[in-house]
């Protein structure tokens, strides 16, 4: 009888498992393309439109790293 016991565990287990897939493949009412192609349009007319000229701002003379990549020399032994 302990034997049926433990087969009955998995087929339950089966059973449930059945009962929880069709519940959650169940037919569900759905909203369509509509919101979803909107975004797209906008997205697709924001970057479509050019944006405003900025000029850049003017390049200075000087390096914009003042680094000596040269290797120090050593001090004098005098």
């Amino acid at each position: 009888m302990g034997a049926l016991a433990w087969l009955g565990i998995p087929l339950l287990a089966a059973i449930g498992a059945g009962v929880w897939g069709s519940w959650a493949n169940r037919t569900r009412r759905t909203r369509g393309d509509g919101p979803e192609l909107d975004g797209y349009a906008k997205f697709r007319a924001a970057m479509e439109r050019p944006l405003p000229h900025e000029p850049a701002p003017p390049m200075p003379d000087t390096p914009l790293l003042n680094v000596d990549f040269t290797a120090p020399k050593p001090p004098a032994h005098t």
